[in-house]
């Protein structure tokens, strides 16, 4: 199984990619996956501008700047997404990087971590909202950060009872990661 770990902000000096190397450290320790962060700044997505939605063709995805992005979450079995709040929401920068795909992440699983002034929780239901779109099987534990509790800000100072909290979600992701790649090849042998 091969799990990507998105990035959700492409802002300078993010503590964002500080997060996702925390949980990456946590995941690889806890084994069951191959795990690879997806840090969205690295694509150099465009603003999402395409006449038609990915959810009606793959056509768009294979132009020259969505193409890595789409072959990335194509390989992927399974997501966790760290991603911050901006202003009681999802970031406009992973909005727009998942925007730019559907059926790559058709019938997967995922995990979510947020965090932020109240741990991120309003961004992280928005993001289910839109996974839900996406076919994403969604668990249930989702670790929340607190910059004023989990961090010395600027530095990541996330708590032993954080760790637990990521790796019981670990625990549902895993699972739910085997059982959509049943969904997918059972779909497939019917198609």
């Amino acid at each position: 199984m091969k799990i990507g770990i998105v990035t959700g902000s492409i802002r300078e000096k993010r503590v964002n990619l500080d997060v996702a190397e925390w949980v990456l450290e946590i995941a690889e320790n806890y084994g069951g996956a191959e795990y690879e962060i997806l840090d969205i700044k690295t694509f150099e997505l465009p603003l999402f501008a395409e006449p038609v939605s990915p959810a009606f063709t793959k056509e768009l995805n294979a132009r020259d700047k969505q193409k890595p992005w789409s072959d990335k979450v194509e390989e992927k079995d399974g997501f966790i997404f760290v991603t911050p709040e901006y202003n009681h929401g999802l970031p406009s920068a992973l909005k727009n990087a998942l925007d730019f795909v559907y059926q790559e992440f058709n019938d997967k699983a995922a995990g979510i971590v947020s965090y932020g002034s109240a741990g991120g929780v309003r961004a992280a239901e928005q993001l289910r909202t839109v996974l839900s779109e996406f076919q994403v099987a969604h668990v249930r534990t989702h670790p929340s950060l607190s910059i004023f509790y989990d961090f010395d800000y600027p530095k990541l100072k996330a708590s032993e009872k954080q760790q637990e909290t990521v790796e019981t979600m670990l625990s549902q992701l895993l699972p739910w990661t085997k059982a959509m790649m049943a969904v997918r090849e059972n779909k497939a042998e019917h198609n």
